[in-house]
């Protein structure tokens, strides 16, 4: 059965709307909307009114190509105001057998036992580690035979308010949320493969105010930052560096960004303030710029990542993603701040009806939702709506009949009850006929028989 579902990436530089067709876990995309940003700084919105009117352009935008007339959405929530922490639930299993409603006892016990403080509210819970009874590791448990569950999880959880003011603006472009995502946990699914997810990966969105990294180790994602530098902090550098306006400092950060090669090339910009006059700048100093910044930023995230102490166990090493991975030399640049880890720039997944501009890095958070919304999410996480998300619901009755029929085939006969006297009385007693029972003195009298008939012949 398809369903049509309209994902939004609300970000601080872009507001991107993707109306997709889901069939079966396959994505088609029908239709995409892309409008600037307003109201919206480093991740939080700051003007609902403005951020509405962004949202709305985007979404009409979406609505139009698509032919569509949806009106809820699955939302990117920034990664600005979220803070994760570390739980566990415990559960005895009474019938042994571990089914969909045991995962989510077990789960929902984990959520429950956690100190969520009363500002925060829970929007993901991801489990990364099952144990089933002595055994750790366990992938799945669904289905196991086990007399004990129990599981880690890692919440992540953001501000009352920051939330409260996502959902006023989105509201007052006329969509009703259906779904949030944690924007850095929506890019590692566009980007990641299933050999990364299962060696260990960190992935780094650098975005136009913001950049987000998270961890995924195990089954789900395990750590989560937020730095709140992007490359925009790159164009405003150049601008106050080269004292020229914002538009121009954008296009020479576009057009000559390099972290690689400089250059001794002199080119002439506007100066701030004055039409008349120009100012000869050397591509050695806007290198100089964009790469004290750039390093900072990601020797900033390469301390977050030490401090997360998962650093040993990603050996699939690190994706870069997001707007600012255009910059020329930005791999190499990260390859040496990062030494001894493989680093790659990860696009968003190809899906079918993609359009060109869409296969960019920037669009990775949005690609994500997408495929978030088609069952690419983590297996057993509790999401926004306090639902239990997993792929096992139409095997759950196909399970139910396999034990009946397992339980059946092994069943032993019940032996007769005993019967009462007065049942016995009642009874009438079956008729014998003697002459029907074989004689068992017969074959005796027979041998006798033939003794006599040899000792008369005899004598």
């Amino acid at each position: 059965m398809s369903d049509t579902v309209l994902a939004i990436d609300i970000g601080s530089t872009k507001v991107c709307a993707i109306i997709a067709e889901i069939d079966n876990g396959k994505v088609q995309v029908l239709g995409h909307g892309i409008t600037k940003s307003q109201g919206i700084k480093k991740g939080a919105i700051t003007n609902i009114e403005l951020a509405s009117k962004s949202i709305k352009k985007a979404v009409s935008d979406a609505k139009r190509i698509a032919g569509s007339n949806i009106t809820s959405a699955t939302v990117s929530i920034s990664n600005a105001y979220a803070k994760s922490l570390n739980s566990t639930g415990i559960v005895n299993i009474p019938h042994k057998d571990i089914s969909i409603k045991e995962i989510n006892r077990v789960m929902q016990t984990a959520l429950y036992n956690a100190n969520v403080p009363n500002e925060y509210e829970v929007i993901h819970v991801l489990p990364y580690n099952f144990r089933v009874d002595d055994q750790d590791f366990i992938e799945d448990p669904f289905g196991m035979n086990a007399s004990r569950m129990e599981v880690d999880v890692n919440i992540i959880m953001t501000q009352k308010s920051n939330l409260s003011n996502l959902k006023k603006a989105v509201r007052s472009a006329g969509i009703e949320i259906d779904g949030i995502v944690l924007s850095g946990y929506a890019s590692a699914i566009a980007v990641m493969d299933d050999d990364e997810k299962e060696l260990g990966v960190a992935v780094i969105d650098l975005g136009g105010q913001t950049s987000n990294l998270v961890i995924h180790v195990g089954n789900s994602i395990r750590y989560n930052d937020f730095l709140g530098v992007g490359s925009n902090h790159i164009t405003n550098d150049l601008s106050m560096a080269l004292h020229t306006p914002l538009q121009i400092a954008e296009s020479v950060k576009i057009r000559h960004g390099n972290l690689i090669e400089t250059s001794n090339e002199v080119i002439e910009l506007p100066i701030i303030g004055d039409e008349e006059n120009r100012n000869g700048v050397s591509l050695e100093i806007v290198h100089s710029v964009i790469f004290a910044r750039v390093e900072e930023a990601l020797m900033i995230l390469a301390k977050s990542l030490e401090k997360s102490a998962l650093k040993e166990q990603i050996g699939a090493g690190i994706i870069l993603t997001g707007g600012m991975t255009k910059l020329k030399g930005i791999r190499e640049l990260a390859q040496s701040i990062f030494p001894a880890m493989p680093v790659r720039i990860g696009k968003p997944q190809e899906i079918e009806g993609m359009f060109e501009e869409l296969k960019d890095p920037a669009f990775a958070t949005v690609v994500g939702l997408l495929l978030y919304r088609a069952g690419k999410h983590t297996q057993y996480e509790i999401n926004f709506n306090n639902e239990m998300l997993h792929s096992k619901a139409e095997h759950t009755d196909d399970l139910e009949d396999i034990r009946l029929d397992q339980h059946e085939q092994y069943k032993e006969e019940p032996a007769p009850a005993p019967k009462r006297k007065e049942q016995a009385n009642e009874e009438k007693p079956e008729t014998i006929v003697f002459d029907d029972l074989p004689d068992p003195n017969a074959e005796k009298s027979n041998a006798f028989k033939k003794i006599a008939n040899w000792a008369k012949q005899l004598f």
